[in-house]
């Protein structure tokens, strides 16, 4: 990155999906599970429309110089627990590979849990896939502890 250039985080619009359906696909994990093609299926314009009309949720991206390095997906959720708190789920992080270890990854965490905080969140959570280590340890940087054992359940291939 030059230094003056600027790193903005903002809202997702509609327009910046193909931008992040790209960063989504580009690993091996990714890969497998979307399709980056032309055009986009239907389904990521739905799932977008459905997640900007949910106050309760936010689908952010990060830009350098006009381009889309970033995204990450945040859902608020309420809670009976913590005596009927909220809490911020943070899922979806990517980082443009020619971009990383470059501050922007911890940039878009800081802009998320500042908005978690500002809803009134007592916590922040995430989970990352055991397959990618580097994330685990970027985690760990920022704070994140592994206290819990997550587990899923995929419904659909």
């Amino acid at each position: 990155m030059k230094p003056n250039q600027i790193l903005s985080v903002r809202h997702a619009k509609s327009e910046d999906i193909n931008a992040i359906v790209r960063l989504l696909s580009d690993d091996p994990l990714g890969a497998k599970r979307e399709k980056f093609e032309s055009p986009l299926p239907t389904r990521y314009l739905d799932a977008f429309r459905s997640i900007d009309n949910d106050p309760n949720n936010d689908l952010i991206v990060t830009t350098f110089a006009e381009k889309i390095v970033g995204c990450m997906q945040i859902t608020y959720i309420p809670y009976l627990t913590y005596q009927g708190g909220w809490r911020a789920l943070i899922e979806g992080v990517r980082v443009d590979r020619t971009y990383r270890n470059q501050g922007i990854g911890k940039r878009m965490f800081e802009w998320a849990i500042e908005s978690a905080s500002a809803k009134g969140c007592h916590l922040v959570q995430l989970t990352t896939d055991k397959k990618r280590p580097d994330a685990l340890k970027f985690y760990e940087s920022l704070g994140f502890q592994a206290t819990h054992e997550g587990m899923k359940l995929h419904l659909r291939d």
